[in-house]
């Protein structure tokens, strides 16, 4: 039986039994398709609230290692025994105080501030009309199209006329059970969360050894240093938009109140928060806040305010940003502009918040490799062990 298995014969057929096998499995994965996913769209729903978790423990790890930094220099052996989980006991404790002063003095702020908004709805015809009579003593050429404010307004009346209302009602019914699963989701998310951040350290070990014992100690090296940047690259960014989003909220806020915006604390958290979302973020807060503040106080005070709001995002995305980012993100605008663009594209707002670090690593990956063939160009006998030890590749 063992000649028979390692016949000629044998090793013939199995590389057709393994093609014939492969086209069997994949026929069957086409024709149920919808079987597969909606499996897999299960198990995504159900691994969701950990993955998310995860994203979040791996944020709030940061403060979360100074706190035990501040923990491991007491001279208690008990206390820097117990570090990790008194760090975490501290940041939840913190989280905990930050919320209620939030929900105190910034939230009521920001609802005060939409409810007025919606609180003065009905003068925004007046002043859309306003600007449409301003519009037409233009005297525009005549090739422009014609502005009918009517139909404008219709388009508005009809969205609203046409609202239903008793399906509105069922959603909002429907709404409890969802509410009641997004809680249940997020008591999970939390959970996931807080043991993540216990456990961080196993959690990093085991990886590091099964990654070992299923690759090459060559693989491993370039996982392993590559992993190093991609966090690195994270850190970075995640402490440097954060400071930029504080600094660019605060002046914007500032700047606002000068204007006397009604809205001006609750615009300057979303630019703060929009920043996050290199390029686009701080050009798409910058023109809601202009629109809302053309809405509220007119066309002259907005375009003024524009003016200085255009020079604040141009002193932050050139002088602020850089300096707080070094240069661990040297991209061109061009790469970062696409790379936003695709991540919004297979990922959504996640993608666009770290996209810019993964295309940083990929950009490190392939200067080395051109360096490391221009190099060979140069060296045709250097061997690859050579190349390694030299510390190019």
């Amino acid at each position: 039986m063992n000649k028979f298995l390692k016949s000629r014969l044998m090793r013939s057929i199995v590389p057709y039994f393994v093609l014939g096998l492969f086209l069997i499995i994949t026929y069957r994965a086409v024709m149920e398709i919808e079987f597969f996913a909606t499996h897999i769209n299960r198990f995504w729903y159900v691994l969701t609230p950990f993955l998310v978790g995860g994203i979040i423990a791996y944020i709030l790890n940061l403060p979360c290692n100074s706190i035990q930094r501040l923990y491991l220099k007491i001279n208690n052996r008990l206390i820097q025994k117990r570090s990790r989980g008194l760090s975490v006991l501290t940041l939840i404790i913190i989280i905990i105080i930050l919320g209620v002063i939030a929900f105190n003095l910034i939230v009521p702020r920001i609802v005060e501030s939409i409810a007025t908004f919606a609180a003065e709805a009905e003068h925004y015809e007046a002043t859309f009309r306003g600007w449409m009579s301003t519009v037409e003593s233009w005297n525009l050429p005549e090739f422009l199209p014609e502005i009918d404010e009517e139909v404008v307004l219709g388009y508005a009346y009809d969205f609203f006329a046409n609202l239903d209302t008793d399906r509105i009602a069922s959603s909002v019914m429907a709404g409890f059970g969802s509410a009641f699963r997004a809680l249940f989701r997020g008591i999970l998310m939390a959970i996931s969360t807080i043991y993540i951040l216990l456990e961080k350290d196993k959690l990093k070990a085991y990886t590091k050894r099964f990654v070992a014992a299923v690759t090459t100690q060559k693989t491993n090296d370039s996982i392993i240093k590559y992993s190093r940047k991609l966090n690195h690259n994270f850190h970075m960014y995640i402490y440097a938009q954060t400071i930029d989003g504080i600094i660019l909220g605060s002046i914007m806020t500032g700047f606002l109140f000068l204007f006397q915006s009604p809205h001006a604390l609750l615009l300057g958290l979303i630019l703060g928060i929009v920043n996050y979302i290199p390029y686009f973020g701080s050009i798409f807060g910058t023109a809601f806040a202009v629109s809302i503040m053309a809405l509220t106080q007119g066309i002259p005070t907005a375009a003024v305010a524009s003016i200085f709001m255009f020079i604040i995002q141009q002193t932050d995305g050139n002088v602020i940003q850089p300096k707080l980012l070094g240069g661990s993100f040297s991209l061109s605008p061009l790469l970062v502009i696409i790379s936003v663009s695709v991540g919004m594209a297979y990922a959504g707002v996640f993608g666009m918040l770290v996209v810019v670090p993964i295309v940083a690593i990929f950009k490190d990956v392939l200067d080395e490799y051109i360096e490391h063939r221009e190099y060979q160009k140069l060296n045709p006998s250097l061997d690859e062990e050579t190349f390694m030890d030299r510390g190019i590749g």
